[in-house]
């Protein structure tokens, strides 16, 4: 019986999609924006020792990374720049807890180009616009509001707060005088090029920022995925957060 051209056609698509390597390899990295520089170099030491795996990263604030993951977006591992939206994915059974570890810490402090006196939390009111990200689904933001609230500033700053999609866009901001400063992570603030850091945000005023990483659980048996987190938590790794002013205790 003869084959038509469409038959013949169909049969060897099938005879490749069959013999063709999976993309076992590939990794999808759902990381809090804050991160991005550290995970870039990360990755690209681990390629080098393994150069079969490709990683597909995808950086933002830690709630719409969450967000996309829960609406069924392909992610092996997530990164949070805080606790709630971690907890959040393990709640909804998206997230492999025993694999969950911590990956850094990190301090919030107050930058910008500002000519204005701005030395402490208690001289932002003096100021006309102040970047936060948005407290919904960025932790910066959240962190950020907390320690307005606690110092009691949160009327004085009413009508002041830009609200930004993540910390990187709080610095962007900063950086072009959108606003007169932001409050950003210190390691954004060291990846600044205009902005100043102006003050440290006392600890006492808000959470400490931890970034919890942990497996999916669709990834928590994929030997390649808990391979690579591994290798997060290996001196390499450590010295590259270092290096990019990250704290490991």
């Amino acid at each position: 019986m003869k084959k038509s051209l469409p038959q013949i056609a169909l049969f060897c698509f099938a005879f490749l999609i069959m013999t063709a390597p999976a993309m076992a390899g590939e990794l999808n990295l759902s990381v809090a924006a804050s991160l991005k520089e550290v995970i870039n170099e990360v990755t690209a030491s681990y390629k080098a020792k393994n150069p079969s795996t490709v990683f597909v990263k995808n950086f933002g604030s830690s709630g719409t990374l969450a967000g996309q993951i829960e609406n069924g977006a392909p992610a092996d591992l997530f990164i949070a720049a805080n606790t709630e939206w971690m907890e959040y994915l393990k709640k909804k059974n998206l997230v492999d807890g025993t694999s969950e570890k911590t990956f850094a810490f990190n301090s919030l402090v107050f930058a910008g180009t500002t000519k204005k006196h701005v030395s402490s939390m208690n001289d932002l009111p003096a100021l006309e616009k102040i970047a936060i990200g948005s407290p919904k689904s960025v932790p910066a933001g959240e962190y950020a509001m907390a320690a307005i609230t606690t110092s009691g500033l949160e009327k004085k700053l009413d009508g002041k707060l830009v609200m930004a999609k993540d910390v990187r866009e709080c610095l962007m901001y900063a950086e072009i005088g959108e606003v007169d400063g932001a409050f950003i992570y210190r390691t954004d603030a060291l990846q600044a090029q205009k902005a100043k850091l102006l003050f440290v945000v006392p600890q006492k005023l808000y959470p400490r920022v931890v970034y919890p990483m942990a497996l999916t659980v669709k990834a928590a048996q994929n030997s390649e995925a808990k391979e690579f987190e591994a290798y997060l938590q290996g001196t390499e790794a450590k010295s590259v957060l270092r290096k990019f002013g990250f704290i490991l205790k």
